[in-house]
């Protein structure tokens, strides 16, 4: 049986999923980012119990099929930027629609409706939070993360990231107080 949970975007929310399902004896359950496959079905009472104690963590059980198709899209497309080595070369929109086994223009349709942006927009955003934790890293020069993130050009990462935050990122990372956004906000 598969689950899907809102919000879950990262290791932590995975260890937190396992232990919740341990907790209302589900054994060996498969998590990944947004979804678990846990073996044979939920009986209503361990169904009500993961939905409650994964909202205290800010994790929502997931019941609605556009909603699961909305997170299955963010998580393709958070893993992708976030937790990839490196980023797919083939058009975005080709990973994301050979990922979920679906039609692009119906995945950007549903998302646009239910999100009020584009998944371009959403790409975009998320690349640039990636963008701030490397610079926060100093590990990568610019030329670096422009060339780690595909982007044509450090001038085109530059524009978009000023675009976005508001200033460029060289100020961006001279600031003493960062403002990064949680990933579940975005």
């Amino acid at each position: 049986m598969k689950l899907f949970i809102k919000h879950m975007v990262s290791n932590l929310c995975k260890v937190v999923v396992t232990d919740e399902l341990k907790k209302i004896g589900v054994e060996n359950p498969n998590v990944e980012l947004g979804m678990v496959d846990v073996p044979g079905d939920l009986t209503a009472d361990q169904r009500r119990q993961l939905k409650t104690n994964l909202q205290k963590y800010g994790l929502e059980l997931l019941d609605d099929r556009k909603n699961i198709l909305i997170e299955r899209i963010k998580n393709v497309i958070i893993d992708m930027i976030h937790y990839a080595d490196e980023l797919p070369a083939v058009n975005y929109s080709h990973y994301i629609s050979k990922k979920l086994g679906l039609d692009y223009t119906y995945l950007a349709n549903v998302f646009s409706m239910m999100k009020g942006m584009t998944i371009r927009q959403f790409i975009i955003n998320n690349k640039i939070e990636r963008v701030k934790e490397l610079l926060m890293d100093d590990e990568m020069n610019l030329t670096e993360i422009s060339y780690k993130l595909n982007y044509s050009s450090v001038a085109h990462l530059s524009n978009q990231f000023k675009k976005v935050t508001g200033m460029p990122p060289s100020l961006y990372k001279n600031l003493k107080a960062n403002k990064r956004v949680a990933l579940e906000a975005i």
